[in-house]
């Protein structure tokens, strides 16, 4: 939290608790807090609501009596305390599948290892009232696919969450727990030793200020950052109305894999599960099973070298499925559905390819379409 712009970050965020519409406009055209408040009041129109707009214009207001800025200052302190960052989209910490949706935080609150978030993900969700079968199944998996190299990404909740995060834990592996409260505030309190633990072997992640209050409507908020930042939500045991469904749905509305672990006809923690299946989710019964469909990822990773379009002897020849894909992907955005079409290549695969050109400097993500740049 050193740069001129991510304190502007701080000072837009904590200070309104506005959002992407509003943060991202104003990094745009702002370079720093000293810039921000020497601008008139025009220019700090933006398209947001009369409340978010009176209260930037009193935000710089306040530069005239020097409080704002000694504001900013103390709020950069008590980050810096803590160990906390603040991610905007323009940060290379951002995660990069988080900032390829159209609903992106605005800004987001790290503790931790920010370098965890650039490694590939599963969300890993389900019950908190979870019984023991799925308590051992949330913790077996999530062992299995961290030793694989993947990272767990869940959120701290009693059940299934936590459960996942240990699971990780217990394997040296690396986990993120993505919150639905301020960072400083964990919920619930009994999990604030897992917290801890969280933020050493990874990350703890939120989008709301410091200080918020777990209420109810920030759930929904954090479940579309799980299943954003994720390359697959993995759901073990979810009644028929959970946050696990809106989570599992939001991953399937961003292209990405959806897998449900059966159970019995007669536990109603199944019956969401189950009705994933039914409505085209993987029915996964081992780990294995997960890594089979997006190993690839992993693969991109082991092989860094071939992310590197360019060497010191010039071009470094594609691969001939990523000269397919790259055939495909035409000057202006071109949409994932279309590139299906186009390739042939499944949705799991396609995504690997996409994001292994994307790292290359072939193509950039605009909005969840893409778009070739060389």
């Amino acid at each position: 939290m050193d740069t001129p712009k991510q304190l502007l970050c701080l000072l837009l965020h904590s200070r309104t608790a506005v959002g992407l519409a509003v943060i991202e406009p104003l990094l745009d055209r702002f370079s720093s807090v000293e810039e921000f408040w020497n601008a008139s009041a025009q220019a700090l129109v933006v398209d947001a609501s009369h409340a978010v707009n009176r209260n930037l214009r009193e935000l710089c207001r306040e530069a005239d009596s020097g409080e704002g800025w000694q504001q900013a200052q103390r709020w950069q302190e008590q980050l810096n305390r803590a160990g906390i960052s603040l991610l905007c989209p323009q940060d290379p910490d951002y995660p990069e599948l988080l900032r390829q949706l159209p609903d992106r935080p605005g800004a987001i609150y790290a503790r931790g290892n920010p370098a965890a978030l650039a490694l590939p993900q599963i969300a890993v969700v389900g019950s908190r009232n979870a019984g023991r079968s799925g308590l051992q199944l949330a913790a077996s998996f999530s062992g299995e696919l961290a030793s694989a190299g993947f990272v767990i990404t869940s959120g701290l909740a009693l059940g299934i969450d936590g459960e996942a995060h240990r699971g990780a834990l217990s394997v040296g592996g690396v986990t993120v727990a993505v919150l639905g409260s301020g960072i400083d505030r964990i919920y619930p309190q009994r999990h604030r030793s897992l917290a801890e633990q969280v933020s050493q072997q990874g990350a703890l992640l939120s989008e709301l200020p410091l200080a918020t209050a777990p209420l109810p409507r920030h759930f929904p908020m954090r479940n579309r950052i799980l299943a954003g930042m994720s390359l697959g939500t993995l759901v073990i045991e979810a009644a028929a109305r959970s946050g696990s469904l809106i989570t599992a749905r939001l991953a399937l509305e961003y292209n990405r894999e959806v897998f449900a672990v059966p159970g019995s006809i007669h536990n109603p923690n199944s019956k969401g599960c189950h009705q994933l299946i039914r409505d085209g989710a993987k029915l996964v019964e081992t780990a294995e099973h997960i890594v089979e469909e997006l190993g690839a990822f992993l693969q991109l990773l082991k092989n860094p070298a071939t992310l590197s379009p360019q060497t010191t002897g010039g071009e470094v020849p594609l691969e001939p499925h990523l000269a397919k894909l790259l055939e495909g992907v035409d000057y202006h955005p071109t949409a994932f559905d279309a590139l299906i079409a186009r390739t042939g290549f499944p949705s799991d695969r396609l995504a690997a390819y996409l994001l292994e050109l994307e790292l290359a400097g072939w193509l950039e993500s605009r909005s969840g379409a893409w778009q070739r740049i060389r």
